[in-house]
């Protein structure tokens, strides 16, 4: 597993992350359910390190009824009280929160688009971006300011620049990286 080069920030002795590195980061994956089950999990990630939401996605995926959309929106504060209980995943009350609200939001820009990446493609035009080294970019600023002004918590422009990376819109594999074209 280790013979490979692979982007400076993938923590080889983490098979998890090397997998998700591997196979999924800067893939293009535009499926609605993937795409809500991204920004979940990145909008968890504020203020820690991915690895930490990676190593939780299992028990995150079975806490959030394996990001069935219609589920969550409908989740009361019973579910809400479950969630915070949950000693698997992230118990942050706001995060959690947000979650639920943030999917809902997601739903409604999913009737006004068709779907969520119909409404990412008003940003991108369909393009794919490729750069290395940054952390935000006038594209995650743009999506950051309209999902915060739809009312989305936790999507500021390092948390969308890390979500566009992580659904393929930005390549960023290290040039030293194995993936890196």
């Amino acid at each position: 597993m280790n013979e490979k080069r692979r982007c400076a920030w993938c923590n080889l002795k983490n098979k998890k992350y090397v997998a998700y590195h591997d196979n999924e980061w800067c893939v293009p994956n535009f499926d609605d359910h993937y795409l809500l089950e991204m920004l979940i999990l990145e909008s968890f990630q504020a203020g820690l390190s991915w690895e930490c939401v990676l190593n939780k996605r299992e028990d995150f995926r079975k806490a959030f009824d394996g990001f069935d959309i219609d589920k969550i929106c409908d989740y009361n504060a019973d579910k809400l009280q479950e969630l915070m209980q949950n000693e698997k995943i992230i118990r942050n009350k706001l995060k959690i929160n947000a979650a639920v609200s943030n999917s809902r939001i997601f739903r409604d820009i999913i009737k006004e688009y068709g779907t969520f990446y119909h409404y990412l493609e008003k940003f991108t035009k369909g393009k794919i971006f490729r750069e290395i080294g940054k952390t935000a970019n006038d594209l995650s600023d743009k999506i950051s300011k309209d999902l915060n002004k739809r009312g989305m918590k936790f999507v500021g422009s390092k948390i969308i620049y890390s979500y566009l990376q992580a659904i393929g819109v930005i390549y960023s594999h290290d040039k030293e990286c194995f993936l890196f074209k």
